[in-house]
């Protein structure tokens, strides 16, 4: 009884483990396509519009695009307190609210100097 317990817990504690290699790596087969308004989300044809709570965006881009990594706020505008990237694209955020994005030279909303 003792080894089938043992064997259980061995199994059940490796299916815990992620076999995927870095944490950005994209998660799904969703692809989010910037536009003047915010964000597509593609191919279920939802959208993540400008003025969405922080705390409705960041987890759904983490869990489809990886874990996102903090930039510093150099360059940003009034009133942008967080500016978050995954891959190469970059979402501003103020307290309550997305306000903008980047992605290489195109932009909309209220953004941070691209860096470098």
């Amino acid at each position: 009884m003792r080894m089938f317990f043992a064997a259980a817990m061995a199994a059940g504690l490796s299916a815990c483990v992620s076999p995927s290699g870095s944490p950005t790596q994209k998660r799904s087969d969703v692809t989010i396509r910037p536009d003047i308004a915010g964000l597509q989300v593609d191919p279920i044809g939802q959208r993540i519009d400008f003025g969405r709570s922080p705390k409705g965006v960041v987890p759904v881009l983490d869990r489809e695009m990886g874990r996102h990594t903090a930039l510093p706020l150099d360059g940003c505008s009034a009133g942008v307190v967080q500016q978050l990237q995954w891959d190469d694209l970059v979402l501003t955020f103020s307290r309550e609210r997305f306000v903008g994005w980047r992605q290489g030279a195109a932009l909309a909303g209220a953004t941070c100097a691209a860096m470098g």
